[in-house]
Formats: structure tokens, sequence, C-alpha cells
């Protein structure tokens, strides 16, 4: 998930334990900057791969999370989870705890959802579940009371999703009794059941909004466009036009049960983002699919178990064989990890995230989250850690972190610290890359004063060291 206006990327885990919750939270420990938050902008995944992290654990559920949500309220940042021990629970990220918990499901909670609906319109704080008591409740946040019951489904509810149009107005749930069903959340009403499916339906998702789609009416029933897909454990997944309520494309490849599908995006790096689906089965595989052509483009083998979630990260690698880079996918599996790969190659996993070998039995659900609370500069470049600083940037082969800050009192303070830096010490040898700096695109007049800075660099060769550290040292000081 990648979220504006925030500074830094965690993936968060929920890992499959009983009977015990155990919520890891790995954190991306790197100075982050705006850029990495625009809609057409990503970062390496050699970042993820140097600097995460464990940071946080939450440890109050009594048996597996089957699913979790992140919002931002409040200048605060929370999680919900939802669970076999029939509860839905919200975490405050900040002070590690949890604040609510909603526990009127009679059955186990599948699927959570913080409802964008019920913000759009009143600016109240919801969360929306579906649990194997065949209900969609929704959950008031801050009067801790339920709002509403979906109560049309006749088996488990396990899979649901929002409308990226209307302001998250419907709703479509997946569920055993092997329908899917449309909503209109401000009137409770089920608009549609679709029906083709032959066996129970693990998980749903709505195409996203496309930059052409003027219209957020969904008319009588219509979607304008939007289409739903749904996972099966008959093996399929199936794409749905909202408009026509007709079954557009059959998509057939997995061997086994279809756990997890999600939809690409505009603002991926892929030829037609918005034309393809992320899938994860219990064949062990993850699929990536053209839904135009309703062909497979990839499959990414790797996983020694079922794979039970799948994302589009906001990681973006360097392919050779493209001359470019290309997105990172990552999928999460009851194998106990979580894995990273290359969207246009076939090659073995780029990165893997292993769980605790003794205390996790597998990964059930995950999410990207922005991390709000941002780096006190000022700490950073204290008189006591000046020193140090100074010393290990001197050893980095590439400048382009602080050269894409946008944060002009960084620049400034980066460059005050420089010169001061050098009136007190001098340097035995050595070289700046020329290349780091031909590499880097200066797009703003804020960046002005580090191109100014990095040109007395050069002219300093004689006195510096190698470049090689300078991203480890910016992570190591985040505050």
């Amino acid at each position: 998930m990648i979220l504006t206006n925030l500074c830094s990327i965690m993936l968060c885990f929920f890992v499959f334990t009983t009977p015990q919750l155990n919520v890891q939270i790995l954190f991306v420990d790197i100075i982050n900057y705006h850029y990495l938050t625009q809609a057409t902008t990503f970062f390496t995944l050699d970042i993820f791969r140097l600097s995460s992290k464990l940071i946080k654990t939450f440890t109050t559920h009594t048996d597996t999370v089957q699913s979790i949500d992140y919002s931002t309220f409040d200048d605060r940042q929370f999680i919900c989870s939802g669970s076999d021990d029939k509860t839905v629970r919200l975490w405050d990220i900040e002070k590690n705890k949890q604040i609510q918990v909603f526990n009127r499901h009679s059955g186990p909670v599948y699927c959570v959802k913080f409802s964008p609906y019920h913000y759009h319109s009143n600016r109240r704080h919801v969360i929306c579940s579906s649990s194997e008591d065949e209900t969609i409740r929704f959950w008031d946040i801050k009067d801790n009371k339920q709002l509403q019951v979906f109560n049309k489904h006749t088996y488990s509810v396990y899979g649901m999703e929002f409308s990226p149009f209307a302001g998250g107005r419907y709703l479509c749930s997946g569920s055993a009794d092997i329908t899917i069903c449309l909503w209109d959340v401000e009137t409770s009403k089920s608009l549609h059941v679709f029906n083709g499916h032959k066996k129970t339906i693990w998980c749903v998702d709505i195409s996203p909004l496309r930059s052409n789609n003027n219209s957020n009416s969904i008319g009588v029933i219509g979607g304008n466009g939007y289409t739903i897909c749904s996972g099966s454990c008959d093996k399929t997944i199936r794409i749905w036009d909202i408009e026509t309520t007709k079954q557009s494309h059959i998509l057939i490849g997995h061997r086994d049960e279809v756990c997890c599908v999600k939809y690409g995006s505009s603002e991926l790096r892929i030829s037609g983002g918005v034309n393809t689906i992320l899938s994860g089965s219990k064949d062990r595989n993850v699929c990536l699919w053209d839904v135009r052509s309703g062909r497979r483009i990839q499959e990414f083998i790797g996983h020694t178990s079922s794979v039970t979630c799948v994302e589009y990260s906001p990681f973006v690698v360097n392919n050779i064989d493209i001359g470019g880079y290309s997105n990172v996918i990552c999928s999460g599996s009851l194998d106990n990890t979580i894995r990273f790969w290359d969207v246009r190659s076939r090659k073995k996993e780029l990165f893997v995230v292993k769980g605790d070998a003794e205390e996790d039995d597998g990964i059930i659900c995950l999410t990207f989250l922005g991390l709000k609370k941002k780096v006190q500069w000022r700490n950073i470049f204290s008189p006591i850690k000046k020193q140090k600083f100074f010393q290990e940037c001197l050893f980095s082969l590439n400048i382009k972190f602080i050269l894409l800050s946008s944060d002009e009192s960084l620049l400034k303070e980066i460059s005050k610290s420089f010169f001061l830096f050098f009136k007190q010490y001098t340097f035995k040898s050595s070289i700046i890359y020329r290349k780091s700096l031909e590499d880097v695109k200066f797009e703003t007049k804020k960046k002005k004063i580090c191109v100014f800075v990095c040109s007395l660099f050069l002219l300093f060769k004689p006195f510096l060291f190698y470049w090689s550290f300078l991203e480890r040292v910016t992570r190591s000081y985040y505050i």
C-alpha cells in the first residue's frame, strides 16, 4: 500500500500463529523522501533488502489472524485485524497497543477493511468485517458500536472489497455459498448476486479507478467499465462486468484453489497495469494475468506451500534483460516466507523475508504501510553525531538519496555541516564518482544547493575517501 504525504514505507504482515497473534511490522529504516510517495515514483528493492527489520509485534488475539487493513485519522496510524478468535481489533501503531475490540461475530472473522464510504460521506471512522457467521458487519470506532449488518449470504463470507468509485459506496463480497454479492453500503441493500463459480469463493477485488473514466455513477448497477475479479476453490479466476452483470472472462491455469487475487494499477510501470491481475494459489505458485486476453503472463515458482496473499509493492529492480527498471511484486505463504519477484522475469525470487521458525507457522496476510513519523534532522546533525555521520558518509559511492531530497531544510543543514566538517578534518585520498552526479536529475530549485556542494567536493578530491555507506548511515540515524 503506498500512501501519499508520508515519509517512509513499512511492510506489515501478520503471521499465522496459535494460540497467540504475532503481528510483525518490518520497517524500511532509511531516509525516504517525498518523491517516493508520488503516483509514478518507486524506489529500489535493494534499499528494503539492506535495511528491513522487525520493529513491532502485537499480541492480543488468541487465535489465527486472517486479515489486516491500515488507515490514518486524527493524525494517528491504525491497523485493524480480524481473527479466528471471532474478534475485530484496532491497534494504534505508534503507541503499540490495542485500543478497541469488537466481539459480536459468532464465528471466525475472515476479512476486515476500513470503510472509505463512511469517512467520505460523514467523516466517521468505521471498520467492516466478514465472518463465518454469514454476516458482514460495520463497526463505529468512536462510539464502539455496531452500525450495520448485511446478512444475505447463506454460508461463510470470506473476501470483500470496497469500490474505488463513488467514494467507496459499493461493496462486493465472496462466500462459501458460491455467490458474489454487490452491496450498496448507503442503503444496506444487495444490488446484485453474481453466479458462476462451482465452489467456495475465497477472494474478490474491484478494478481500480481509471484515469480516462470521468463518471463515478454506478447507475442502476452498471459500473461504467469497472469489473470484479474473484478466486475460488474451483481453481478459476472469473471476471465480472459490473455494468452488464455478466461474466466476461475465465482465467484458467492454477492447479489448485485460488486463495488471493489483486488488480494492478495505472501507477505501475507495467504496460497495461490496470489490466493485470495477480493471484496466489494452493498450488504454491503466483501468477500474473492479462485481463484483456485472459492469458497468464508470468508464473512465479518458489514457495513450498499455499500462497495466501499477494501485493504489488512500491519497489522496483534494475532488470538488465530489459535495460531498465521493472516492478516488484510480493507474496506471502504458509511456508512462512514473504517473497519478492521481478514482475518481468521468470527467474528465482529477488528477496525472501522469513518468519520465526520456532514461533510462526505461516504468512496469512500482508500490506504496505506509510510511516508517518518524520526524521528529526537536527538530531542527526547534532555536534555529538556529526563527526561520525560524515566520517561514514565519506565512504559512499552514491549520494543520490540526498540529492533527490525535497526537504529544503535538510539540504541547507547538510551543506552547512559539510562546510563545518571540512574546516575540522582532512582526509587521506581518493575519489568521488562523477557518474553518481551525472545520473541524478535535479527537479527543483531547492536542490541547487546540493549541486553547489557536490561541485565543491570534486575540488576536494585529493582529500576525500571513497563514498560507499551513505545509505546505511542515513538509515542508522533515523530518529
